[in-house]
């Protein structure tokens, strides 16, 4: 159902280039719109006239060649074989006509591992859009494909508003603790990905809403999870599984001392600060689960400037125990 046109150049070196591609059919919109009561179904009617308004062309947007990827095995070195394995699938596509095409993955790890940050520098290093969609807190199955709309308070489905509502034709969607997905009654909160993980069957994606296909082939798939064993094989043999590990003591220093540079250097605030962080400053914050870190750098950053000290001191770091604070009277 999709048609793309000749390559686009955004930009030169490896900024993201572009073409368009035509995720829907006006025609199938206009043929539903025209079906509609004159005084029924607003929200769905609304949602035909935007598709309308909005056209039907996305950027499909890859690097105009092989990103520079330095940063982030620096960045992130406990993420080197997911690194590696996007960097052999981008090489495939670079200096061809070739749209860019990523194995949806599953990254496996304990909690704070870095997992999430990890999905949304991939959409930084490509270049294009970010859907996000926590299971964890989701119970219903349409929340991916949409819920009929003949059910009171429906709405589209995640993958048809990043697709419709957004610029591009291939987001970086990431599911995060896909293992925590819960159904409610014959809902299957996980049903929609057997086929949209399927680059043939997301073509004609169909959301249960607005029952207009869309092409969702070019999206990229990132999920996450804690545990394996809650996710159906038919969704796990569908993606490259990859497990990621605490980084070690080395790594930890390494993305702690590189977190502090780049806070400092992003406020204005941080050229009051000393330009490397000391030895035992690392190595406490290096204990840490690298989602913790950055929370940690701006509690000592504020302690120490409310010291008047330029250097940030172990004594400025929050608990590392996670005592919490106590707010109130005494007993």
């Amino acid at each position: 159902m999709s048609s793309s046109k000749d390559l686009i150049p955004l930009q030169r070196g490896n900024i993201p280039i572009a073409q368009m591609r035509t995720v829907y059919r006006p025609g199938d919109v206009e043929k539903r719109l025209d079906k509609l009561p004159p005084k029924d179904h607003e929200s769905l009617r609304s949602t035909y006239e935007r598709m309308l308004e909005k056209g039907p062309d996305r950027f499909q947007v890859k690097p105009s060649g092989l990103p520079a990827m330095e940063h982030l095995y620096d960045e992130l070195p406990n993420f080197r074989g997911v690194l590696d394995d996007l960097r052999r699938q981008l090489a495939l596509c670079q200096d061809s006509r070739d749209a860019l095409e990523i194995t949806p993955m599953l990254l496996l790890g304990p909690p704070g591992v870095g997992k999430t940050h990890f999905a949304r520098e991939v959409a930084q290093l490509l270049g294009t859009g970010l859907g996000f969609i926590s299971m964890s807190s989701l119970t219903a199955g349409w929340v991916l494909s949409g819920a009929s709309s003949q059910w009171k308070g429906a709405r589209p489905g995640k993958v048809f508003e990043t697709l419709v509502d957004g610029q591009y034709a291939n987001p970086v969607m990431v599911v995060d603790e896909i293992d925590k997905a819960r159904g409610e009654h014959a809902y299957d909160p996980l049903g929609a990905l057997y086929s949209l993980l399927e680059h043939d069957t997301a073509q004609s994606f169909t959301d249960e809403f607005a029952e207009v296909a869309i092409d969702a082939s070019q999206v990229i798939w990132v999920a996450t999870a804690n545990d394996e064993r809650c996710i159906p094989d038919p969704i796990l043999n569908r993606m490259n599984v990859f497990e990621v590990h605490m980084p070690d003591r080395d790594a930890a220093r390494t993305i702690a001392g590189r977190l502090y540079a780049s806070i400092r250097s992003t406020h204005d605030w941080g050229r009051r600060f000393d330009p490397e962080p000391t030895e035992s400053v690392l190595e406490r914050i290096g204990e840490m689960a690298p989602r913790e870190m950055r929370r940690a750098w701006m509690t000592a950053f504020g302690n120490a400037r409310l010291a008047g000290r330029a250097t940030v001191e172990p004594g400025d770091l929050p608990d590392p125990h996670g005592k919490r604070t106590s707010i109130g009277f005494l007993q």
